[in-house]
């Protein structure tokens, strides 16, 4: 399929899941060096899939692998067992791992051990693992009480040992926060990341880090990922994005964070080239400690037209720092080097695919930020695949008055443009810690109260008269949708994510509860949200915008200072009064008005294929895109071509 034939933007659903296409508008018209580029950069994204699936859980890979086997080559006949037995294939696929990407529960299959070992035994032996190893992952697989969470957040127990990822081995919560407290100065005004891109394990009583490198732990992906980027190098389009390739490499063979901080710092001062990437141990959102990333990449490039948006925001920076309404001592008096724009994605891998960004805001060491600035970015073609999926759904009609689902309809996709903006371009890259913080002194609450922050910063500023007069907005109706939007989002529209019983794990998800039943109390006297009911059905509403702006303010003030100071106490206490526990009654209600509907909750994207075309001499004279529809043969595809641990 070409790129601007017809997509079917939604190509599949299955269990919670949807899988979705997105477009890649003017991969065409970019340069022949730009596609090479790119389609380097993509082979490099493609190379380090495995890292994120043997980060997740130490078993993951040997359960691909065997999954796939069994799909590949058994002989059984269709059933209904067989039937869940690809579903569950299908959801390992899509969560790097037996372990929900969202509730970090471990699958329950639709298929029993028995009907496993039938699996078993009519795949050739010659396409399985050993017998020992077939023992290990049915346990895995289908005992309950083995590894039942991929993360945990729940403080009355051992954070690490009572989480499945692979980032620690045979030590306690207390021995890690004891090994890393030892390491740097609090005097350092530049503080190296510890424990980034690095295992931590005790063998003998001895404890020692694994580093993430191509003579050490992954070193045959990375190896991979290397060469590719040293064939992208080749075609950057100016020698800041070639010495940026380059930091990269060189951080990837000698797994020094030193060397990382110098290509982050590379990586943010390129804001000249239209292609660009991420690839690398980027996010520490699965990480109980708030330490160790994930391996994941991005490849894109800028829209033109829509980044003027974007670059409006970011040139009124200082202006936005200066009216925020945080304490003075917490602002950046002078905010350095902020960038934005909108990009299209090319590919998503790692911790970004199948469940993708629709924003994303770099690097995440605050001094980087603070002496060199950030690079934010508002992924286009994403938001605008989901907007097309969602259409003719029903949601709205279900869960909104006629009144807000007006509101919603003339200015709610416009309003999601820019609220993503604001948090990505601005929030992220507001504010700044207080001599002696380091960042990490909010541990395992770190994460939510980042994401707090840079959302209420959004909300704050969506409804300022400032929005209209940059000609972001049309007018404040458009912050008034986005108000909607997110407060019931976050007191009832993610509930549709959470199975009936269970508490709130995700960071994200977190931070948007917090916000909406947080906003709710402060504002309970005078009845700004008013959550009211009609016809046995909850809706919620909004009764003093105005007043809901100043109350988003004050949050704003109070999450800032937590983290200038480094406040565990206050953050944990707002994280566990608002954002973990759920409403049983109002999530039963929303669980099943939602299944009413027919829709998955999460959604998931099919990336493109890039075909590089070449001469007889072996130069590639173009790159050609198309839209696979199958989303079992890409992963397939990618086990095939793409597994090197």
């Amino acid at each position: 399929m070409k790129n601007n034939d017809k997509i079917r933007w939604q190509v599949e659903q299955f269990d919670d899941i949807k899988i979705l296409q997105y477009r890649v508008p003017n991969f065409e018209n970019l340069s022949l060096n730009q596609k090479t580029l790119v389609y380097f950069l993509v082979q490099a994204a493609l190379s380090g899939r495995d890292i994120l699936f043997d980060q997740h859980f130490s078993l993951n890979l040997q359960i691909r692998k065997t999954l796939e086997a069994i799909y590949q080559h058994n002989t059984l006949e269709p059933s209904e067992e067989y039937d869940g037995f690809v579903i569950y294939l299908k959801k390992v696929w899509f969560a790097s791992g037996i372990h929900h990407h969202y509730s970090n529960d471990k699958f329950v299959p639709d298929f029993s051990p028995e009907f496993f070992d039938k699996l078993i035994a009519n795949t050739p032996s010659d396409k399985l693992p050993a017998r020992e190893d077939i023992a290990l992952i049915r346990k895995a697989i289908f005992e309950v009480t083995y590894c039942p969470k991929r993360l945990t957040q729940d403080t009355t127990n051992d954070l690490i040992t009572n989480s499945a990822v692979n980032f620690y081995e045979n030590l306690t919560q207390k021995e890690v926060e004891d090994f890393y407290n030892k390491m740097g100065n609090p005097s350092d005004n530049q503080p190296i990341s510890y424990g980034l891109n690095s295992k931590l394990v005790k063998e003998n009583g001895t404890i020692k880090e694994l580093t993430y490198k191509t003579d050490g732990l992954y070193g045959a992906a990375i190896k991979e990922i290397v060469k590719w980027l040293t064939k992208a190098a080749d075609f950057a389009e100016n020698e800041q994005q070639k010495q940026t390739i380059e930091h990269l490499i060189e951080f990837y063979n000698s797994g020094e964070l030193k060397t990382f901080d110098r290509y982050s710092i590379s990586w943010v001062l390129d804001t000249a080239s239209q292609v660009d990437f991420v690839n690398g141990f980027i996010e520490n959102y699965t990480d109980p400690m708030g330490l160790k990333a994930t391996w994941e990449s991005i490849v894109n490039f800028k829209d033109i037209e829509a980044t003027k948006r974007t670059e409006t925001l970011s040139s009124n920076a200082q202006w936005f720092e200066d009216n925020s309404p945080v304490a003075t001592e917490f602002k950046k008096p002078v905010v350095k080097g902020v960038s934005a724009k909108v990009i299209t994605a090319a590919i998503v891998t790692g911790d970004c695919y199948p469940a993708a960004p629709i924003g994303i805001n770099l690097p995440n060491a605050d001094w980087i930020r603070r002496d060199h600035g950030s690079k934010s970015v508002t992924i286009g073609n994403f938001t605008h695949s989901y907007e097309m999926a969602a259409q003719g759904s029903g949601f709205a009609a279900e869960f909104h008055t006629i009144e807000i689902q007006d509101l919603l309809r003339n200015y709610g996709a416009a309003a999601k443009d820019v609220a993503i903006d604001l948090h990505e371009c601005l929030g992220h890259g507001s504010g700044q810690l207080s001599s002696g913080v380091k960042g990490d002194e909010l541990k395992n609450y770190g994460s939510a109260l980042e994401e707090t922050r840079a959302e209420l910063f959004a909300l704050y500023y969506i409804t300022d008269p400032k929005m209209v007069t940059l000609n972001i907005l049309p007018s404040l109706e458009s912050g008034k949708a986005e108000y909607n939007s997110f407060i019931f989002n976050a007191i009832m529209g993610q509930l549709t994510r959470i199975k009936l019983g269970e508490t709130i794990q995700q960071a994200h998800m977190r931070s948007r509860q917090l916000i909406g039943l947080w906003a709710r109390d402060l504002g309970a006297k005078d009845n700004i949200i008013q959550i009211s009911q009609s016809e046995g059905k909850t809706y919620i509403q909004i009764n003093d915008y105005g007043k809901l702006r100043i109350i988003f303010g004050q949050m704003l003030a109070e999450i800032q200072r937590i983290k200038s100071l480094g406040d565990y106490e206050a953050g944990k206490n707002l994280i566990e009064k608002y954002a973990v526990n759920i409403d049983p009654a109002l999530h039963q209600e929303v669980l099943e008005r939602y299944a009413t509907l027919g829709i998955a909750p999460y959604s998931g994207f099919i990336n493109p294929h890039y075909e590089a075309i070449t001469d007889n001499r072996g130069k590639i004279t173009d790159v050609v895109i198309s839209h696979p529809e199958d989303y079992a043969k890409q992963h397939l595809y990618y086990s095939t071509n793409y597994s090197f641990l």
